[in-house]
């Protein structure tokens, strides 16, 4: 039988006499704000050499709604496919008609709401198309989205310039038949597609961006109007102004409203300490109304959560000290649409969506982008390298330099043709077709 080990006869382990090694030098650079700003020239310089062919994936599909559909019908096809927005197709007239998006519902819900009742509601959103969706917004007085469109060869600066004019989210892209001068919808352009692929091909540049997301105003920040003399909070008054919140507590409905109030596509759901305990989205529309939820939103938002569907990825939360080229590297990882910034434990901080990183990205916000060129008309800009042949984007065709040769295309060697091989009965037939012949 083994001895148990005790302490006064357990065997003594001699440790090593600890070393101190030198402290590996970090491997960024230093940063000064003249790499951040020819890095972002340098961005700029690549999109105007690609164009939107370039962010097509190697494969994928594309969903088109014709504008007689049934909405029911429609929200159906969306989440079968797993996406949240379809270009409409007018069949009459054989012509691009707009987008259906998470938008569009919640505009029908609000008209239901006002002007209408529960029961007329389930009735006519059994048989509501899509094409009336515009009468509805009239009603409303919402302002109708503009029927954006842009050609797959336009560069993608411009289509970049183009999402950061008109506040959209994504872009539909169309060419012409050549046979029947028809609109073909090739693809649709959104703004993960376009940083995601900046993502890709632009590493050296990102690793160049090492400002703080707060420090390049990129996002919207906590910023509460001062207290009155008695340090008393009036009626309505918001700790976390301008960002809209909610509470587990609050109905749905009102959550429903602040996304058409203020066009906004997330709510964070904080607790009465301000610390972020979820947030609540316009996808999370969409499986309210699939379930036939739309008549009875007054449910809280605690309600409507546990109605979530299990795969959602979670909140993606940062703090303001985080550099832009950390943010772009988790695009280049991670499906993100928004991230909420938060403080100490979590408490709300701020919020940073897409449309802010695009916005920085490719518009005038830190340099002006004609007195940069001015300043770095010295500067050696190298050409823009092809984009990466990932699997997430093809590879993209040689760019032809004007007043240069066409590149000559090399054929392929052609091997000969081996002769047929004969097999045992045709050896024989010909045997005795060859002594048929001499008989």
């Amino acid at each position: 039988m083994n001895p148990t080990l005790s302490p006064s006869n357990s065997p003594r382990v001699r440790r090593r006499g600890s070393t101190r090694r030198p402290r590996a030098a970090s491997h960024l650079p230093p940063f000064n704000q003249e790499s951040h700003n020819a890095a972002l020239y340098a961005i700029r310089h690549y999109l105007k050499g690609r164009t939107s062919y370039d962010t097509f994936p190697v494969s994928f599909r594309l969903i088109v709604l014709d504008s007689k559909l049934e909405v029911k019908k429609a929200l159906q096809c969306l989440l079968l496919n797993g996406v949240v927005s379809a270009p409409l197709w007018n069949s009459e007239k054989s012509c691009f008609a707009g987008m259906f998006t998470v938008s569009d519902i919640i505009h029908l819900i609000q008209y239901y709401y006002k002007c209408s009742s529960y029961d007329a509601a389930a009735a006519d959103v059994e048989t509501f198309r899509l094409e009336s969706l515009r009468d509805i917004e009239r009603t409303l007085g919402v302002d109708p989205p503009p029927l954006l469109r842009e050609h797959p060869s336009a560069s993608l600066y411009d289509a970049s310039k183009r999402l950061i004019q008109t506040h959209a989210r994504r872009l539909p892209l169309l060419d012409n038949d050549s046979e029947t001068s028809h609109e073909v919808i090739v693809s649709i352009l959104t703004q993960y597609r376009l940083l995601k692929f900046i993502s890709i091909n632009c590493v050296k540049e990102i690793q160049q961006l090492h400002v703080g997301l707060r420090k390049l105003e990129i996002g919207t920040y906590v910023n509460p109007p001062p207290l009155p003399a008695d340090g008393e909070r009036p009626e309505g008054y918001n700790p976390f102004h301008p960002i809209a919140t909610a509470t587990m507590d609050t109905p749905v409905f009102d959550v429903v409203h602040m996304f058409s109030e203020r066009g906004i596509s997330a709510v964070p759901i904080v607790d009465e300490d301000g610390i972020v305990v979820n947030l609540y989205e316009t996808v999370d529309v969409i499986t309210l109304v699939r379930l036939g939820a739309y008549q009875s939103l007054d449910l809280t938002v605690s309600e409507a959560l546990n109605q979530r569907s299990p795969d959602f990825p979670g909140v993606v939360i940062c703090t303001a000290s985080d550099s832009l080229g950390t943010l772009m590297q988790l695009i280049k990882k991670r499906r993100v649409h928004r991230l909420v910034v938060v403080e100490g434990e979590g408490r709300l901080l701020g919020i940073i969506t897409l449309s802010d990183v695009l916005r920085y990205l490719i518009g005038d916000v830190a340099i002006g982008e004609s007195q940069w060129d001015s300043s770095v008309s010295n500067v050696a800009t190298p050409a823009p390298e092809p984009p990466a042949p990932a699997e997430h984007t093809t590879p993209a065709e040689p760019a032809v330099v004007a007043d240069a040769p066409p590149p000559t295309r090399r054929l392929p060697r052609r091997h000969p043709r081996p002769p047929p091989r004969t097999t045992p009965r045709q050896s024989w037939m010909r045997q005795q077709q060859r002594s048929e012949e001499g008989t």
